[in-house]
């Protein structure tokens, strides 16, 4: 199992920690939401969960719960800026498809 990040992700991570003060690293998972049945999940993490897995990806920890490490095997977590906007974009390999407003994926 392995989660991934390019380095223009692990910047713009490393700067959202840095600015934040502190924290462990970065949760990402899943929910159940959206038009597809399953949302991105991206958050701060101070304390870690006896089921979370860690990865640790050009000085980031990548912290996944033990619900979302099935759907997120294999995603790389990228930062995209395009025009005026810019976010994280993940590239899920697991994903077999994804609703039109692209807020959502179903596997």
């Amino acid at each position: 199992m392995a989660i991934t990040m390019t380095d223009a992700a692990a910047k713009r991570a490393q700067s959202f920690l840095e600015k934040r003060g502190k924290g462990l690293g970065i949760r990402l998972g899943v929910r159940t939401t959206g038009c597809s049945g399953l949302a991105y999940v991206m958050e701060f993490v101070d304390d870690m969960d006896s089921t979370d897995t860690v990865f640790e990806e050009k000085g980031i920890k990548i912290i996944i719960d033990g619900k979302s490490l099935s759907y997120l095997d294999g995603t790389e977590l990228d930062f995209v800026k395009e025009g005026l906007n810019e976010g994280f974009e993940f590239k899920n390999p697991n994903a077999k498809g994804e609703c039109g407003c692209g807020e959502s994926f179903n596997v």
